[in-house]
């Protein structure tokens, strides 16, 4: 027969036993990771996906894209700001010494491109929609300096530009347009500037300039861009 004191002594350890998974129970339910109800997925609903209307595609009638030109009501081009932080591609000269005393641009043209335009024409090897070149003009200054002989640049003299927009300047040959903003020797650039007629840029361009109505021949950054 069981012994009563081992009876005794097995309830005692059985009610330790109980005690200890009750333990471990209730432990488990407050360390365990949180259950999926604890944290409900989001639904649709919280996280609406965008619609066509919160990120608009551009439209034809926002061309040409991302232009740096400005237009004014008239159509008039605004005067660019912060040229001189775009993409300098070259400074042509065509001295009155060596064009018998007349050269007809007798001042250093430095060209700049804007930005968007470079990035475009270096993975295309083409000038977009929307380009713009600003050719700011500069006396010939000194022509002697301790490296020797030459032409060096003096004083800012005018400021020019052309656009290329084959909506805003359908009828133009290779669809650019100059403009010019110089108002006289000495005087303030001017703020805005209209078109200058075909005949007084695009023509010679027409039938000079070796690609696309822009004088590539003379800049060199540009070449070098170029995609084979």
């Amino acid at each position: 027969m069981i012994s009563r004191d081992f009876l005794r002594k097995t309830l005692r350890f059985s009610g330790i036993a109980v005690i200890l998974a009750f333990i471990v129970i209730a432990f488990g339910t407050f360390a365990s990771p949180s259950l999926a109800g604890d944290h409900p997925k989001a639904s649709a609903g919280d996280h609406p996906k965008s619609s066509a209307g919160d990120h608009p595609k551009s439209s034809a009638g926002d061309h040409p894209m991302s232009s740096m030109a400005k237009f004014d009501k008239e159509g008039n081009l605004v005067r660019p700001e912060g040229f001189r932080e775009w993409v300098y591609v070259g400074t042509p000269l065509t001295p009155n010494e060596m064009n018998e005393g007349k050269a007809p641009f007798p001042e250093f043209h430095s060209v700049y491109i804007d930005p968007a335009s470079w990035k475009h024409y270096k993975k295309t090897g083409k000038f977009r929609d929307g380009t713009i070149l600003v050719k700011e003009l500069i006396s010939v200054g000194s022509k002697e300096a301790p490296s020797g002989k030459g032409y060096f640049m003096g004083e800012y003299l005018g400021l020019e530009a052309t656009v290329k927009d084959s909506k805003r300047y359908a009828k133009e040959p290779g669809h650019w347009a100059y403009f010019s903003f110089t108002a006289g020797h000495g005087e303030p650039l001017k703020d805005k500037a209209p078109a200058l007629p075909t005949s007084a840029c695009n023509t010679c361009h027409d039938a000079n300039a070796a690609e696309d109505w822009v004088f590539t021949q003379f800049y060199p950054v540009l070449r070098a861009a170029k995609p084979e």
